[in-house]
């Protein structure tokens, strides 16, 4: 068996945890406010990965880091960086492969839709500018590097722009209104498909320093409120778009910059995920019901 390091404990980073636990390997999931755990041959251990020594030394014998963690959404221009280098530092010093959680904020807004992992990184946001330079710093390390690319998550306790904007008007049976095109089909990853990703993309053998996409199922953000009100046998009273002013009188300043990725349809190819990888994507329906756990009494 293997040992391995996962950095985040989020609902990716303890979902990873647990798929490589239960297969028998030998598993630290840390962060700096991990907490405890049940899960089978995981240990808990507390830590900043900003750190490089300490976290080599929680590292040391890996066979792989998985780099799952997460800045504050409004910092990631900062917070990030040192968080990406002190993991990669960290993965040099022990000899570990590195398997890095993304997005896929670094194509730009002009990218042709469907995306393609082999895409070039055409940034134009604060955000997706901070993810290809975590991929550039990634990519740059003396260890084997590969990227896992995932579109907005849904699962339980996934936080992202559903679960903030559109999700506490359904589970009220309030009128619902989210960002951008409702009729625009877009990409939707489930936290545990990515974690499977993850998990298979760092057992891959052929050539590392590349990307792959999560295999996600795509369905407009209008079918997706619908479907998860029926879940719940709640009838919406009707769905609309925030306007941009709307969004910023809410606070959501940081979703603006976003927005272009609801504006038109945005589609994933994950062809090579399914075929190298042989992951495939959850049904919708299991995403929904996943995300609503706590409310499907």
């Amino acid at each position: 068996m293997s040992f391995y390091v996962v950095v985040g404990a989020g609902p990716v980073g303890r979902e990873t945890a647990r798929l490589l636990g239960e297969e028998g390997h030998d598993v630290v999931l840390t962060s700096r406010s991990v907490g405890s755990n049940a899960l089978q041959n995981v240990r808990t251990v507390q830590s900043d990965a900003t750190n490089a020594a300490e976290l080599a030394r929680i590292s040391r014998n890996a066979d792989a880091i998985f780099m799952c963690a997460m800045a504050a959404y409004h910092r990631w221009p900062t917070d990030f960086f040192p968080i990406i280098d002190g993991t990669v530092r960290a993965a040099e010093a022990v000899g570990a492969k590195l398997v890095v959680l993304g997005n896929l904020y670094g194509y730009g807004k002009d990218a042709e839709s469907p995306l393609h992992s082999d895409l070039s990184l055409d940034p134009t946001s604060k955000k997706g500018t901070a993810r290809t330079i975590m991929w550039q710093r990634a990519v740059r390390a003396d260890v084997p590097a590969v990227e896992v690319r995932s579109s907005d998550y849904l699962g339980h306790g996934a936080i992202s722009s559903f679960s903030l904007v559109a999700l506490p008007s359904i589970l009220e049976g309030k009128p619902t209104a989210f960002i951008g095109d409702l009729d625009a089909t877009h990409a939707w990853s489930f936290t545990k498909d990515v974690a499977r990703t993850l998990v298979a993309a760092s057992r891959y053998t052929g050539e590392w320093g590349r990307a792959f996409h999560v295999p996600s199922q795509h369905a407009p953000s209008r079918e997706l409120i619908r479907a998860t009100a029926a879940m719940l046998h709640r009838e919406i009273p009707g769905t609309r778009s925030y306007s941009i002013s709307e969004i910023e009188a809410l606070g959501m300043h940081e979703l603006i910059e976003m927005s272009y990725l609801f504006d038109k349809p945005l589609l994933v190819d994950s062809s090579d995920a399914e075929t190298l990888l042989g992951v495939k994507a959850s049904s919708l329906g299991v995403m929904i019901a996943d995300t609503l756990r706590d409310h499907l009494a």
